[in-house]
């Protein structure tokens, strides 16, 4: 739980590498996401080339901090293995979520980009990494050690939940 509180949208990031070990521990956090119908139709694209992440933050206006990141994943949905239509779009949210999750864990930052359901940036991303047309990304995850710190707030708020009706 500690993890989920503490957990930060950030877009400034030190210099200092990421092992693969590191990138290895997100991956498996998003595979072990849950899936509709356990179909686990994700698919992830590991960036680290400094040119390339160059090119991913032009994506849109507000995805500038991913050529500062070490490392960004893109995570993508493969509509050829999907059996329970239209839910990629959640198993993929809970396959960045854990992304996001695992990062605090291992004391770095990172930060949700959402590419879909925008067209402009999905088209773009499908071009840069040249995915097929079966292949849509649903988000950029650009990682880091944090080069910026934020309180953790208490975000619960009552007013926001309901029992037995509305």
């Amino acid at each position: 739980m500690n993890s989920i509180l503490k957990r930060r949208s950030i877009r400034q990031y030190t210099n200092q590498e990421i092992s693969d070990e590191i990138v290895g521990k997100l991956l498996e956090a998003a595979m072990s996401a849950p899936s509709a119908g356990n179909e686990r139709l994700w698919h992830f694209v590991v960036v680290r080339e400094k040119s390339i992440l160059e090119k991913l933050s032009n994506t849109h206006r507000n995805a500038g901090m991913i050529k500062d990141a070490q490392v960004a994943i893109i995570v993508c949905a493969d509509l050829n293995l999907e059996i329970k239509k239209g839910m990629w779009m959640q198993d993929c949210s809970a396959a960045t979520e854990n992304i996001l999750i695992e990062v605090e864990e291992n004391n770095l930052g990172a930060v949700w980009v959402g590419l879909y359901p925008r067209e402009d940036r999905v088209e773009y991303v499908r071009r840069l990494f040249n995915l097929p047309d079966n292949i849509v990304p649903l988000s950029v995850v650009p990682v880091g050690y944090p080069a910026e710190k934020f309180d953790t707030p208490d975000r619960f708020d009552r007013s926001r939940v309901h029992y037995e009706k509305w």
